[in-house]
């Protein structure tokens, strides 16, 4: 079984982009028994402004959502990144080995820094704290999308280097742990963002969902119902592949292709697998928010298991690198 890690930034709102693409992953390989660290990482929210007021009720929202997906807690550990300050206290070892012109290159730093006047510092070393937050760990697979593919990457030639640098093997290479499907907005042009207001919420209700729905966008050329649909093209193809019944995917897909199925209905059998799949959800979540004392809990005790591997972890890489402090003698 592998030693799996993955963060989701505390947006507050999980959209079906995050749960299909990236949450129902992390309950597979629970369900699976690798052995899994899931954080809400939230110092990765410093890298961009923010209202400070707003930052907690962001943090509990998107640990509810988490919580909500079916995970058993008491299998995997689920916490808070600042919760673990081991997390930045290894992001420095790290950085005094990572290379300037890898992070300079990546390409999410130049995207987000791109047009602005002033670019912080932790926007640049960004990738760095993602590769502490899995070598902490010790991680050997990632689920990750194409998007961060790269800061991947880095991570293992952070561990490299580490390891080069002090003749130890103290960090395995993480392997990645592909996330393919990618579910486009409601406008059908990019991912799904709450900054570009196209998503569909997690927790949305099942009227909200239809009222998103119900505008999404399809396929482009298909104009007029006569006209032929292309389901590879279509991001509600691509979410009934998801949460569909496979027979029914597959009806639908000959039905668009020729023509007897208009997008509109195809969109209410959309709605109506999705309520399948998201009515537990929304129990389990409502459960959790009544009782915003056992979330805190939950993740205590995450954070309680996740300090003492990262305790250990630190010790080793201390150790490698001859950092023994003043109460030790040469």
């Amino acid at each position: 079984m592998a030693t799996v890690f993955s963060g989701i930034q505390p947006t507050g709102e999980v959209h079906l982009g995050n749960y299909m693409g990236a949450l129902r992953q992390w309950v597979k390989l629970a369900n699976e028994g690798h052995d899994c660290t899931f954080s809400v990482v939230d110092c990765h929210a410093f890298t961009l402004p923010y209202a400070a007021a707003d930052l907690p009720k962001r943090v509990f929202e998107t640990a509810v959502a988490v919580l909500s997906t079916g995970l058993d807690e008491s299998k995997v550990n689920i916490f808070v990144q600042s919760d673990v300050p081991e997390h930045t206290e290894l992001a420095w070892y790290l950085s005094c080995v990572a290379p300037m012109g890898e992070l300079g290159r990546m390409t999410q730093f130049k995207e987000k820094g791109e047009n602005k006047d002033s670019v912080g510092t932790g926007l640049f070393t960004y990738p760095v704290l993602m590769a502490a937050d899995i070598l902490l760990y010790r991680a050997t697979l990632v689920p990750v999308g194409h998007d961060q593919l790269q800061h991947l990457e880095f991570a293992r030639d952070v561990a490299r280097h580490f390891n080069h640098r002090f003749k130890r093997e103290v960090f395995p290479e993480p392997k990645p742990y592909p996330l393919t499907l990618r579910i486009r907005g409601t406008d059908g042009n990019e991912k799904m963002s709450k900054s570009r207001g196209n998503t569909i919420a997690m927790l949305d209700s099942q009227a909200t969902i239809w009222k998103k729905l119900k505008g999404a966008f399809t396929d482009p050329e298909r104009t007029t119902l006569e006209k032929p649909g292309r389901p590879s093209v279509c991001n509600i193809f691509t979410m009934h592949g998801v949460v569909t019944p496979a027979a029914t995917v597959t009806e639908i897909e000959a039905n668009c292709q020729n023509a007897t199925i208009g997008c509109g209905a195809c969109k209410k059998v959309l709605a109506e697998s999705l309520e399948t799949e998201l009515t537990p959800i929304r129990s389990r979540a409502a459960a959790l928010n009544a009782e915003p004392e056992r979330v805190t809990e939950l993740l205590k005790v995450g954070a309680e298991r996740c300090r003492a591997r990262a305790k250990e972890t630190m010790a080793i890489v201390k150790d490698a690198a001859g950092v023994r402090g003043a109460l030790s003698r040469p």
